[in-house]
């Protein structure tokens, strides 16, 4: 039976409050641990990679003995106590020296686990250029068709963009966006091209074992943005290198059970004015375009535009002198000239009259 902490005044209450489940989730806050025996390399990636996720880090400054790939209470206890959604683990060991894990969480559980394998890195104080403002939004460019097809590198993907994502947002302004952070991957072999991939699967059955050697490096790029007057309206784009500069190396991973996942990409029921919006559940000949707006398409029977009732106008009726110019004409085409003397006749007799 699961124990129901009751909140005892108003500030309890409302932390709380703050760590239920929300439509619009806060941004993941990432913990990193050191490792008993973390080693230099590993603890100085560990502060640059900090430097870009402040103001969503927290430190361990002590060495801890955590094995997220054998025990990982310790890590769902800590999640809990400081409602963190992300653990950064550093471990230096003989079979995997310079390590790092990357660990996700959803409800206070760990979800899925990627290590990687710190080859080279270049710190920020390299380079001589201005740097980001802590907490600003980065831009996130994955630069390989693998990150879409590989399950490996798929699975790398969702984790760097839920580590760098920060808050959620509803629109973009330029001057906001001060950095870019790229991720490509080394020369792609000839095995995981798509070709080559699709005419091994029709040809043999058997799945090829996976082998972490032939999986290029990824490497990991900091650009600040400098936006310049270009003529038009949309400015020129310089890219200035900020640092850090990571190459890593795919090692072990965990996936996430089936039913933890339905459970953490499960969204809230859409409401009636969403639906109404085009939002929700499509449509029939309704769709939502590019700015937002709902379009329709109606389907009307063919209209006939000769009986279509226009608006009549006291202007626009003909004078009395066109009406008698048209009525002669008609006659004088029916009757000939001695009709129209007639009808002349009979005409001015009228005006004198009326």
């Amino acid at each position: 039976m699961l124990r129901i902490v009751k909140p005892k005044n108003a500030r309890s209450k409302r932390a709380l409050q703050a760590r239920e489940a929300k439509e619009v989730e806060d941004p993941r806050v990432a913990i990193f641990v050191r490792g008993t025996h973390a080693g230099e390399k590993v603890t100085a990636v560990m502060k640059e990679l900090m430097a870009l996720k402040r103001p969503n880090a927290v430190s361990f400054s002590k060495k801890n003995l955590v094995r997220p790939f054998e025990d990982a209470s310790s890590l769902e206890f800590w999640a809990k106590k400081n409602d963190a959604g992300m653990f950064v683990v550093g471990q230096t060991t003989k079979k995997r020296p310079d390590g790092l894990t990357f660990v996700r969480m959803f409800d206070y559980r760990v979800l899925d686990m990627c290590e990687v394998g710190v080859e080279g890195w270049k710190s920020m104080a390299d380079f001589k250029t201005p740097k980001a403002t802590p907490g600003h939004k980065p831009l996130l460019h994955f630069a390989s068709e693998l990150f879409d097809t590989h399950p490996r590198f798929i699975q790398l993907k969702s984790i760097l963009m839920d580590f760098f994502n920060g808050e959620v947002i509803d629109a973009i302004h330029l001057a906001g966006l001060e950095h870019v952070i790229s991720v490509s991957l080394g020369p792609t072999p000839a095995s995981l091209n798509a070709t080559t991939s699709t005419l091994q699967a029709s040809s043999s059955t058997a799945a090829p074992a996976e082998d972490l050697a032939s999986l290029p490096a990824v490497h990991i790029r900091s650009y600040t943005i400098r936006l310049l007057a270009s003529g038009a309206r949309v400015p020129r784009v310089e890219l200035t290198p900020m640092g850090p500069s990571l190459d890593l190396r795919l090692r072990r991973h965990t996936t996430a059970d089936p039913e933890m996942m339905k459970q953490a990409l499960r969204r809230p029921k859409l409401r009636k004015q969403e639906v109404e919006k085009g939002l929700g559940k499509k449509r029939k000949n309704m769709e939502v375009d590019e700015m937002g707006d709902l379009r329709g398409r109606i389907h009307v029977g063919k209209q006939d535009l000769g009986k279509l009732q226009t608006r009549k106008m006291k202007g626009l009726k003909p004078g009395r002198d066109e009406e008698m110019a048209d009525e002669d004409e008609e006659d004088g085409d029916a009757f000939g000239a001695e009709g129209d003397e007639e009808e002349d006749g009979g005409r001015r007799k009228k005006r004198r009259t009326a």
